[in-house]
């Protein structure tokens, strides 16, 4: 925990590869995977006399995030070359965008414990991605891959204006959900498709000057970027407690023994030689292709909330998160289509499948069921088909192979008993042995109609309609 009297300051430089079909300055295949130096040529392993020629998509991705975010669009753009060395980068420069770029004062709102936040985004360009380097397990070296060298990617610079890991985590979130709806990227944080470089630093509370950050490259899980954060603002604290001096550096964070590392002294804009990108030209946009590029956006998270609300009567909460992943937000309209029943499924979404994916460390775009087979299982419960105890059961089953759940209630046995005398027997015999239950409840303690009822259900497996339950319990009670 951070100390009272300090504050946090963060701000986050976030990468997102576009996926175009080809690569940002050559026409090589843009795909994860694949034998290393596979996905290469000329153009992206820098031969010389090899040049660039620009992916137009990708401008057009650039453009859509832009919007989607509130950015102003810059109608006359170019590239610049970014120089630095490393091993997987072959050219030992990378063709970004210095003062340019393609998107400007935009901003995202995300929601605190304090009501809605706006957090600012100063920049948004495009630039290519660097190879990768795989190292050895035996030490014997590293090897260079490059089938990722010149995968179009767009880097959104906030400003810094979150004072919390929780809302660094929410800013994440919400750019991978605008992202994802647009589909610009597959935002797959496990591939390298999104990822962060992250700025902290601290001050005492009530100072207006910021402290001098540091930065923790290339982070790719919401976990990591948490709990570094938190880190990283304590290690500052302390070092400041100290009378130490806090250095501008580059960190690494490890996530096994959960600290920071430091790699190198932080570049400024200088140490990078900024110019002007000579192989390209400039990139001029006119109103009418901006405003073409507008008019394909699709409705976006913030719309389609403001939708639920009113037209379908679902709460703050259940409209946050249905629409916080546009996966879990087609699935309840596809749902919807079949079941009429929205508040069922944005509850069910929010709750029961919302805890087996995160049980299964999965995301919501691994979910393999359709909004038909979700439809079909709200029907089921509506009709009193099956009970809710048994469509948690059918659900899990669903996560496991996708079938009708009309299908795999059958199988399983799972068809809710709704015959009027079979009930009234397990009344009877829950009743007779239970003579405390009935006491509790003639004293007055309603807690014990639901004992009985759950006693019910557990013998039935569940399978007893729970509403025939509670009214045969209540009119055998009463007598």
């Amino acid at each position: 925990m951070l100390r009272d009297d300090y504050e946090m300051i963060v701000g986050l430089e976030v990468h997102c590869e576009l996926s175009t079909k080809t690569k940002l300055f050559c026409s090589c295949l843009n795909e994860f995977g694949g034998e290393p130096n596979t996905h290469c040529c000329p153009v992206c392993m820098a031969m010389p006399g090899a040049l660039p020629v620009i992916n137009e998509k990708a401008i057009e991705y650039a453009v859509k995030a832009g919007l989607a975010t509130n950015c102003s669009i810059e109608k006359n753009s170019k590239n610049d070359r970014k120089n630095y060395f490393y091993p997987d980068n072959p050219r030992s420069y990378q063709i970004s965008q210095f003062d340019k770029p393609l998107c400007y004062e935009g901003f995202v709102n995300i929601d605190t414990e304090d009501g809605e936040k706006t957090i600012r985004i100063e920049r948004i360009h495009i630039e290519d991605d660097a190879g990768k380097l795989n190292h050895d397990d035996f030490g014997r070296g590293s090897f260079v891959d490059l089938n990722r060298a010149g995968v179009p990617l767009i880097e959104v610079v906030s400003k810094p204006d979150m004072r919390s890991p929780e809302e660094a985590e929410k800013y994440i979130r919400k750019l991978k959900s605008i992202f994802e709806y647009i589909e610009i990227s597959d935002c797959k944080m496990q591939e390298g498709s999104l990822r962060a470089d992250v700025n902290v630093s601290v001050r005492k509370k009530g100072d207006t000057k910021l402290g001098t950050r540091t930065e923790m490259k290339n982070m790719s899980s919401f976990r990591s970027i948490v709990r570094a954060i938190e880190y990283e603002a304590e290690r500052q604290v302390e070092e400041l407690e100290k009378g130490n001096t806090i250095k501008q550096e580059t960190l690494r964070w490890d996530d096994i023994s959960g600290r920071t590392f430091s790699m190198r002294s932080k570049e400024n804009a200088d140490d990078y030689r900024y110019f002007p990108e000579p192989d390209l030209v400039s990139i001029k946009l006119s109103d009418e292709y901006i405003e073409n590029v507008r008019n394909s956006l699709p409705e976006l998270p913030e719309s389609r909330r403001k939708r639920y609300l009113g037209e379908y009567g679902l709460t703050e909460k259940a409209a946050n998160f249905v629409t916080s992943s546009k996966y879990y937000s087609n699935l309840f309209e596809d749902s919807i289509k079949i079941c009429n029943n929205p508040k069922s499924v944005g509850n069910m979404i929010m709750s029961d499948i919302a805890r087996i994916v995160n049980e299964r460390e999965e995301e919501p775009e691994d979910i393999k069921f359709t909004g038909k087979e979700l439809g079909e299982l709200i029907s089921l419960i509506d009709n009193g088909t099956i009970s809710s105890a048994i469509a948690k059961k059918v659900l899990e089953e669903l996560f496991i192979e996708v079938k009708m759940p009309s299908t795999i209630i059958k199988e399983k046995g799972w068809i809710q008993i709704s015959d009027e005398g079979a009930i009234k027997e397990i009344v009877m015999r829950i009743l007779e042995n239970n003579p405390q239950s009935i006491a509790d409840f003639k004293a007055g303690k309603d807690r014990a109609l639901g004992f009985l009822v759950g006693q019910a259900m557990k013998e039935t497996k569940g399978k007893a309609n729970p509403k025939m339950l509670n009214e045969m319990f209540l009119e055998e009670l009463k007598k």
